[in-house]
């Protein structure tokens, strides 16, 4: 038994279940303090087991620290705190101890040795994620939560199987990489792609997150899916097929969110275009493309929290969410423009901002192992990213024609919460070196060249171009887009319309005949045996001595012939 520590993922759990007992300014003051704890026990945490126990004949390993897990558990414990902060002024007593519920799972997945020990905080996750959509209160939340939750117990059940087939197949609960090469780790890794948004279940995303309160989408941005990436880059490093995942996702991100009308349902599918990038550095699996997926994680969730608590804002103080609804906020809530524009820069990764020191090194990985068209497909990938949540948010939400609204900043705390997170962005691009030091592996990579630089502002300068060509075609429409859920939201409801619903009544038709035929016999055979029946009526004796005389007889005859 090795020393046992505080679990920092614990702490935040624990804390959040006693959150609701504070009032007033203390309760504002523990919903920053706490995650600031966490975090200082998270750097805490050495490297190698923390902690173990047994369990059913298995050396379970619940707190493991190493530089690729306190990366993550560091990036979950800042979310939690910058969140907590933007959420602040939130009405709902449950939103922010569900949301330390579901970070602190979070981070007990990053910190976790065992395979048992990472599905029991998948679970939880799922849990606490729930309760925050569920938190907002209206019917479409109410709705969306449940399909939230039935779509990640699905992937909870698959993820379960795997580990279970795991363990049978080689007595082992560690945690660490696997190749493709029994079903149980396929189901592993489908497991682990439901969280990450990965096709054909890609919806669930946009539908759930834009759903959430003004505060719970930027909790709901920030650890399902980077979840899903440090285990996919623990697990599955190197597995080409995630590669075409990965694309596939960074362009599907696009598409939609290019044809969306929804502040935040843009922003959610900028989400899973970021994971889809992501992945890429996963399957190519080098030292540098890993590096690069695990910054951009760090640098992605703190950019895209920023323009979620942009829209967020916009959302709370005017209560528009569509983009044909808004436009020229810039004048009443510079600020919050400001916030938003900073945000936006990262995404497209504009030099001395942080998505340009963390993007580049995928694209540079791809280079290194000489995969051109990776490379040249992962560079419109970032153009399209720049595209349509770059440009298009920033635009429609906040420089566009004047839409006569005229609302006030949001309050100190959200302000804060937003000025914070646009430092950070800001501080990462310029001095990447700190951000750097915290990467699994060494860093031998400099984003400022003068090649990367021009590359870059060309591209940029390129996308930008082709956004104000195409302004015409881009004009928004009160429309919703469906992709994959088509089939269930579309094709399922057509079939039980004029298949399903014809086979029902036909069915009903034949049960109800059958209920008829047996109540009718039924009646019939209780008749006969009531007085008037046949079998109740009396006999006279001469008749039975008749019947009597007969049976004799034919058994006689039977008997002796």
């Amino acid at each position: 038994m090795t020393e046992v520590l505080i679990h920092p993922g614990l702490v935040l759990i624990v804390g959040a279940l006693l959150l609701p007992l504070l009032r007033g300014t203390l309760r504002s003051v523990a919903v920053v303090a706490l995650p600031l704890l966490v975090l200082a026990l998270v750097w805490q945490v050495p490297d190698g087991p923390a902690g173990q126990l047994r369990y059913l004949d298995h050396t379970l390993t619940p707190l493991q620290g190493d530089k690729l897990s306190r990366l993550f558990a560091t990036l979950f414990s800042l979310m939690a705190a910058g969140g907590g902060l933007f959420a602040m002024t939130q009405k709902s007593r449950v939103e922010v101890p569900a949301a330390f519920v579901y970070a602190g799972s979070a981070i007990g997945v990053a910190l976790a040795g065992d395979l048992l020990t990472v599905f029991v905080f998948w679970e939880l996750m799922a849990v606490g994620s729930t309760l925050v959509l569920w938190s907002q209160g209206t019917e479409a939340a109410y709705r969306a939560a449940r399909r939230y939750l039935m779509i990640h117990l699905l992937g909870g059940v698959v993820l379960f199987a795997g580990v279970t087939g795991h363990i049978v197949d080689t007595g082992d609960v560690a945690f660490s990489r696997m190749a493709l090469d029994s079903p149980a780790h396929w189901l592993i890794l489908i497991g682990f792609l439901v969280n990450a948004g990965a096709p054909p279940l890609s919806a669930w995303l946009p539908d759930a997150y834009p759903e959430a309160s003004w505060s719970g989408s930027v909790f709901l941005s920030a650890f399902t899916t980077k979840t899903a990436v440090y285990v996919l880059i623990r697990g599955f490093p190197g597995a080409e097929l995630l590669i075409w995942i990965g694309l596939f996702m960074a362009f599907y991100g696009i598409v939609y969110g290019l044809l969306e009308n929804d502040i935040r349902r843009i922003l959610a599918y900028t989400i899973v275009n970021q994971s889809g990038l992501m992945m890429v550095g996963i399957g190519i699996g080098t030292e540098m493309a890993l590096n690069g997926a695990s910054a951009q994680a760090f640098t992605g969730v703190i950019y895209v929290a920023l323009l979620l608590m942009s829209a967020g804002s916009v959302v709370q103080m005017t209560g528009k969410r569509k983009c044909t609804e808004l436009g020229g906020l810039v004048r009443t809530m510079p600020l919050t423009a400001a916030c938003g524009v900073i945000g936006a820069m990262a995404i497209s990764a504009f030099p001395l901002t942080s998505g340009f020191i963390s993007k580049s090194m995928v694209s540079q990985a791809a280079l290194d192992g000489h995969h051109l068209w990776i490379w040249l497909l992962l560079t419109a990938a970032s153009a399209g990213a720049c595209l349509h949540a770059g440009i298009k948010f920033s635009w429609f939400v906040f420089f566009r024609q004047d839409s006569g609204l005229r609302p006030t900043e949001p309050p100190l705390s959200m302000r804060w919460a937003m000025v914070l997170f646009s430092l950070l962005c800001i501080a990462l691009g310029v001095w990447p070196g700190p951000l750097y030091a915290l990467l699994p592996y060494a860093v031998n990579y400099v984003p400022y060249t003068g090649a990367h630089v021009v590359t870059q502002l060309q591209l940029l300068l390129f996308s930008g171009l082709v956004f104000f060509v195409l302004l015409p075609y881009l004009k928004r429409s009160l429309t919703i887009t469906l992709d994959a859920d088509w089939l269930w939201r579309t094709l399922l409801p057509t079939l039980l319309r004029n298949v399903g619903m014809p086979l029902v009544k036909a069915w009903n038709m034949l049960v109800h005949a059958a209920y008829v035929l047996i109540m009718e016999s039924t009646t019939l055979v209780l008749y006969q045996h009531r007085q008037e029946g046949q079998f109740a009526r009396t006999w006279s004796t001469r008749s039975m001595a008749l019947w009597v005389l007969v049976l004799l007889l034919g058994f006689l005859i039977l008997y002796y012939v």
